[in-house]
């Protein structure tokens, strides 16, 4: 199935004509839910890494506004660097901080700084984005410290995690280890919201 439906692809156009800017957010009503992927060999829930560097493609709609992006995400000792950038290289938006501090920059020049991932994606793009429960759910696994609901696919990887009122369905895994499986197709719904990410290289 293509990433995109035409109908989102002109979603994605009519929205970046606009200059509008949505990180992060959710996709395509309207297109035909993805089936889940099954892949062969068994394994455990992957454990989180403390650190990760990633690079993949996000395709998001919130409301009438869509966005198609590459990104690259760096996540080491509590701090968060996540670019997102255009099909041809544009920078879309930049976010960075750690628990404390957090901030905001959109291709116009605009900052938004804040407390939290939630106070600032709910200031600067007008929803909230928990990037500290991504840190954990774009690994397969589930925020330490917060209520949450599982069901794994028949070879015992999580297929589906309800966490902090979003839903992620796992597509796709792929091997990173003998015993160590890492997403690499997901899709992750919040009310009015609905984001759909492609990893590309796990590191």
């Amino acid at each position: 199935m293509h990433w995109l439906c035409e109908a989102a692809r002109q979603s994605v156009v009519r929205a970046a004509a606009a200059g509008q800017v949505i990180a992060l957010a959710a996709l395509f009503g309207g297109c035909a839910p993805v089936a889940l992927e099954r892949t062969s060999g068994l394994g455990a829930p992957p454990a989180p890494q403390a650190s990760f560097d990633i690079a993949g493609r996000l395709s998001a709609r919130h409301g009438d506004d869509a966005l198609t992006a590459n990104f690259r995400w760096r996540h080491a000792s509590g701090r968060d660097e996540l670019e997102l950038a255009s099909p041809l290289g544009q920078m879309v938006a930049s976010l960075s901080g750690d628990a404390s501090n957090v901030r905001l920059q959109t291709a116009d020049g605009r900052v938004s700084t804040a407390s939290d991932w939630s106070a600032l994606t709910a200031q600067g793009l007008g929803w909230p984005l928990p990037v500290d429960g991504l840190a954990f759910w774009i690994q397969g696994t589930p925020r330490p410290g917060s209520a949450f609901g599982t069901e794994t696919g028949e070879e015992g990887r999580v297929a589906l995690l309800r966490q902090d009122g979003w839903t992620i369905v796992y597509h796709a895994y792929t091997q990173a280890a003998a015993a160590d499986w890492r997403p690499t197709r997901m899709t992750l719904s919040y009310p009015d919201v609905e984001l759909r990410i492609a990893v590309d290289n796990w590191r």
